[in-house]
């Protein structure tokens, strides 16, 4: 635990990979930065622990080599509804499987390095025009920036609670001792909702269920998947079951006067997308680079356009979801056609652009209809 300053340069409320990614941006960028959090790391989330290759390469433009951390590569994709399946590789180098703690670990070791000032254990109750009330005392901070969360405090205070739009879902995760038995990140379709199973070692896969069922537990959902339920069987969990919301939110606004909210706390895609990590990562970026020139205009602008791809891919994804018919035709148009999977998921990683990806959509359109 550290001694908070009388002042700095930039004060991030969150510890987190959001507030630590902010951190590490802004250290980049010359700023003085506190990072606070009620926690003390390592600290666990509930989520998916897969990494999409566009996530490693916003990442790295951190500094940060996430293979460091540990995990497991996967090479691709595989969409699975019973008896069919579709799988792609990535149009360019490989994904990672990283539990969590193993994540948040690094990234504090690297924000330590990079000389960012940490106050863990450090309750934070409000703001005051250019300071944070931090443990009963003031700190002064040039920028202040919330990156606690979906739950997030920080905006509230700000007065950037307004939504264009909110939704929800929930998700479950727990480990399992087995060995991986594919290359791919396999996402597992039902009525239900979707389980995702990501290998993030040589001997243990990480599966998440999530659906619009508060109350569905991956014990009751296994068997509504069952070729992950005959991978899963007789292999031991490896810890407890966590539970996290699966938020759709885009805010009204990410900035005001000299706030700015980075992560979760500035709105979020749905889980099914996996780009939560590229998400934050870029947003880091972004905002550093607006603080270093006095205008989170920039950041603002910045924010909506990263975000708009990830949404994109969402809203596809999630009318699947709640479409069983067309999901299954879809799925089998697919798998009758792989090459049409392919440009999909080099849209969902940033290698292809909508437009290029909509001439493929019009085959898979087709095909779904004479299916």
């Amino acid at each position: 635990m550290s001694l908070l300053p009388a002042a700095t340069d930039v004060f991030i409320i969150g510890g987190e990979p959001a507030g630590l990614a902010a951190a590490i941006a802004a250290r980049q960028r010359g700023f003085a930065v506190t990072v606070a959090d009620c926690s003390v790391p390592p600290i666990d989330k509930a989520c998916g622990e897969g990494i999409m290759p566009d996530g490693l390469a916003a990442a790295a433009a951190l500094g940060l080599d996430l293979r460091q951390a540990g995990g497991y590569p996967f090479r691709g994709i595989r969409f699975r509804e019973g008896d069919v399946s579709v799988g792609a590789a990535f149009p360019q180098g490989s994904g990672l499987g990283l539990r969590r703690t193993a994540l948040h670990s690094y990234m504090v070791e690297r924000a330590a390095a990079a000389g960012v000032q940490m106050a863990w254990g450090a309750r934070i109750t409000g703001l005051r025009d250019g300071a944070v009330i931090a443990d009963g005392r003031t700190v002064r901070a040039r920028w202040t920036v919330g990156a606690d969360g979906g739950r997030s405090l920080v905006r509230r205070w700000a007065g950037l609670d307004g939504c264009e739009r909110d939704s929800r879902r929930y998700g479950f995760r727990r480990h399992y001792r087995v060995a991986p038995w594919s290359e791919h990140m396999e996402l597992h379709w039902a009525d239900a909702g979707q389980l995702y199973l990501t290998p993030v070692s040589a001997s243990e896969v990480c599966a998440v269920l999530i659906s619009r069922d508060p109350r569905l537990r991956l014990d009751e959902a296994l068997p509504l998947f069952p070729e992950a339920a005959r991978r899963l069987a007789g292999a031991a969990p490896a810890g407890n079951e966590r539970g996290a919301v699966s938020a759709s939110r885009r805010l009204d606004s990410v900035c005001r006067g000299r706030v700015a909210l980075v992560g979760d706390a500035s709105g979020s895609v749905d889980a099914i997308t996996g780009e939560g990590l590229c998400l934050l990562f870029q947003q880091a970026l972004a905002l550093a680079r607006a603080m270093e020139s006095g205008d989170l205009s920039f950041y603002e602008a910045e924010h909506r356009r990263i975000g708009k791809r990830p949404e994109l891919m969402a809203n596809l994804m999630l009318l699947l979801d709640g479409r069983k018919r067309l999901r299954r035709r879809a799925i089998r148009a697919m798998a009758a056609r792989p090459r049409l999977f392919a440009p999909m998921l080099a849209m969902h990683v940033g290698e292809i652009s909508p437009l290029s990806f909509a001439s493929n959509g019009l085959a898979l359109g087709w095909r779904i209809l004479t299916t």
